[in-house]
């Protein structure tokens, strides 16, 4: 079994993809449920989610990965680790929610330069709030994003947008209405 075969398998055996009736923080009914942060947090799930997107990131010449907090945290940290071990390291960037107002009033916490080739990600993609937040707070530091990923695009128009916009977004998994769940062309490679 490949590795992408065997994320969405540990998905579902950690119960991180549900399928009934669902209400969504949007107020919008679904026949799934995605819970990334019970896939990324769970050993075998992190390592695997890894794996599948540290070639994207080779191949997008990305030099760190972004997320927002708290979706992305543990996808930055399990690929950052993994890129060590492959000696090809790519950094982790955490991007706050808010601004903090102490301290250096970070934004983004990891170590980061102007021009920095940066992708970012996160667990899932429904309208794509969260990737905007982090996009903007990345291209404010001077950065230049090319690449943007999740895990799951929940097709409910945040891909859309986002391709529109202009940036190179691809997920590993897509859900359609139905709540049926197909691995990616990205995700199969």
């Amino acid at each position: 079994m490949n590795d992408i075969d065997r994320l969405l398998e540990v998905a579902k055996e950690r119960k991180a993809l549900l399928f009934g009736e669902f209400i969504l923080s949007s107020g919008n009914k679904s026949s799934y449920y995605f819970d990334g942060r019970l896939l990324t947090l769970d050993p075998e799930g992190s390592y695997l989610t890894a794996k599948c997107f540290l070639p994207i990131l080779y191949k997008c010449s990305a030099e760190a990965l972004a997320g927002p907090t708290l979706g992305a945290d543990p996808i930055v940290s399990s690929v950052s680790t993994l890129s060590y071990l492959e000696g090809k390291p790519v950094p982790a960037l955490i991007v706050r929610k808010e601004k903090k107002t102490h301290g250096g009033g970070r934004n983004i916490e990891g170590h980061f330069y102007e021009g920095q080739k940066v992708a970012v990600v996160d667990d899932t993609c429904t309208t794509g709030g969260s990737l905007f937040h982090a996009i903007e707070a990345v291209e404010d530091e001077g950065c230049e994003v090319v690449k943007v990923l999740s895990i799951m695009d929940r097709m409910a128009g945040g891909s859309e947008e986002l391709k529109r916009r202009g940036y190179d977004f691809e997920s590993l998994f897509v859900a359609d209405d139905k709540g049926e769940i197909r691995i990616t062309q990205i995700g199969a490679q």
